[in-house]
C-alpha cells in the first residue's frame, strides 16, 4: 500500500511541473514563430514539400480514427482562484489531472468544452480555423455556466501553444487532422450546490481522421427522434456543456444498432421542427435555397454552421435561418450536417414514422453538401485563397 502510494506521488509531482527537455521546454504562450519542423517533414533542399515527412513510429497516417489510439504527448493547464484569477498556464505531459471527489464538476456538472482542429495546410504549415469564434462561444459557455471566462487572447494563445507544441501529431495533409477539446472545469471542491472555488482550464488533442466510420464524404442516414429531446426552450441547448451530450446517448446508441448514423432531433414545444443532430447542426437544400434553423437557444451555435452560411451566401444561395418543418425536410433535395468534427457530411436518407426519404444515390454525396465541403476545406488547408480571414497560421 505504502509502494503504490509513493508511486502515485511521485506521478502528481511530474504532473505540477513544465515539461522540460522537449519542444515545448522553449514555447512561451506567444507560441513563436521559430519553433521547428523538422520531424514533421522531410527536409529537402530549402523549402519543406506538403504532405512530405518522416514516418512516427506511433502514428499510422493511413489507418487513423477518431478517438484516442494517438493522442498528443503535451497538452496545456491553467488553473483559476477567487484570489489571483487565471494563471499564466504551462506545458506539461498529457496524463491525469488531479481533483477531489467532492469537485464540482463531478457532483453539480460545471463543465463545458470545445472542438477544434489544427491541419497541414498545402503551404506546408499547420493552421487552425476560426479560433477566435471558438474563444467567443467559450465565453459565452462560461458566463451561461456561472463559471469566469478564459480571457478570449489568452484561449487563442493557449490553442497556439498546444499545437505547436504536439506539431509531429499533424497528419500529412488530407489524411486527418489534430482534434483540440478545450475543457472548462470546476475542480474546485464543494458539497452544497454553488459555484466551485477553484476552476481548471486544459487543452488535450489527439491526431485523427473520419468522424463517421464509412468515411469523411460517405453519406450518413438519419432517424428522426419523436420520444426524447435534445433541448427546451429556456434551456442550455445552445451551450457546449458536458452535460448536454450523455443523453442523447440513449437514442444515438438504438439507432445505430438498428443500422443508422445518428438521430435528428425535433423542437420540444410541438415536435414539428427540426433541431439538430446529436452533435451536428443540420441544413435542408431545395433549389438553390438552403435553410438552417434559426439560434433561439436551443441549438449549438455551431461555428463551421457559420461558416456554411456565410460561404453559401458567397456563392449565390439564398440561405435562410429560420424553422424547417420535418416535412419540408422530409420533401428536400438534399440535407446535410455541419460540425467541427464532421465538417460536412452528406444525409443519405432521412426516416420519419417509418417513411425513408432518400435524397441521394448509395455512397454517393449531395451536390451542394459536396460543393460547400471541398470550398471550406478548400479554405482550411489553403489550398483556395482565404477571402474571409478564417485561417490562423501556427508555425
Amino acid at each position: 500500500m505504502r509502494r503504490g502510494i509513493l508511486l502515485w506521488n511521485s506521478l502528481l509531482s511530474t504532473m505540477s511541473r513544465p515539461l522540460l527537455h522537449s519542444r515545448a521546454q522553449s514555447l512561451s504562450l506567444g507560441c513563436p514563430s521559430s519553433v521547428s519542423r523538422k520531424r514533421l517533414h522531410t527536409v529537402a533542399a530549402a523549402a519543406p514539400v506538403a504532405g512530405e515527412r518522416r514516418a512516427k513510429a506511433n502514428v499510422d497516417w493511413d489507418s487513423l480514427g477518431f478517438g484516442l489510439k494517438d493522442v498528443a504527448e503535451t497538452m496545456y493547464v491553467s488553473e483559476w482562484t477567487p484570489d489571483k484569477g487565471w494563471d499564466q498556464g504551462k506545458l506539461v505531459p498529457y496524463g491525469p489531472i488531479t481533483i477531489m471527489p467532492s469537485a464540482q464538476v463531478l457532483n453539480y456538472g460545471q463543465g463545458i468544452f470545445e472542438g477544434m482542429k489544427a491541419q497541414e495546410s498545402a503551404k506546408g504549415r499547420v493552421v487552425v480555423f476560426r479560433p477566435d469564434q471558438n474563444a467567443a462561444r467559450f465565453k459565452a459557455g462560461a458566463a451561461r455556466m456561472s463559471m469566469p471566462a478564459v480571457p478570449e487572447e489568452q484561449f487563442v494563445e493557449a490553442v497556439k501553444s498546444t499545437v505547436a507544441a504536439n506539431l509531429d501529431y499533424v497528419p500529412p495533409i488530407g489524411k486527418g487532422s489534430l482534434y483540440l477539446r478545450p475543457l472548462l472545469l470546476g475542480t474546485g471542491p464543494i458539497l452544497g450546490l454553488g459555484p466551485a472555488p477553484s476552476y481548471t482550464f486544459t487543452i488535450f488533442a489527439a491526431a485523427v481522421g473520419a468522424y463517421f466510420k464509412g468515411g469523411q464524404l460517405t453519406p450518413i442516414d438519419l432517424i428522426v427522434e419523436e420520444r426524447f429531446h435534445r433541448a427546451a426552450p429556456g434551456g442550455m441547448g445552445g451551450t457546449k456543456a458536458a452535460g448536454n451530450y450523455s443523453p442523447v446517448l440513449v437514442t444515438q446508441l438504438e439507432a445505430k444498432k438498428n443500422g443508422f448514423s445518428d438521430v435528428v432531433y425535433l423542437d420540444a414545444k410541438t415536435d414539428t421542427y427540426l433541431e439538430e443532430v446529436s452533435s451536428c447542426n443540420i441544413f435542408v437544400v431545395k433549389g438553390r435555397t438552403i435553410k438552417t434553423p434559426p439560434l433561439q437557444g436551443t441549438i449549438l451555435p455551431g461555428v463551421t454552421r457559420r461558416s456554411i452560411v456565410e460561404l453559401a451566401r458567397s456563392r449565390g444561395y439564398d440561405v435562410r435561418e429560420e424553422p424547417v418543418t420535418v416535412h419540408e425536410a422530409m420533401e428536400a433535395d438534399e440535407v446535410f450536417t455541419t460540425g467541427t468534427a464532421v465538417v460536412v457530411s452528406s444525409v443519405g436518407s432521412m426516416v420519419y414514422r417509418g417513411q425513408r426519404r432518400q435524397y441521394t444515390e448509395p455512397g454517393q454525396a449531395g451536390k451542394v453538401a459536396l460543393e460547400m465541403y471541398s470550398n471550406l476545406t478548400d479554405i482550411q488547408t489553403e489550398r483556395a485563397d482565404d477571402n474571409f480571414g478564417w485561417v490562423v497560421p501556427i508555425n
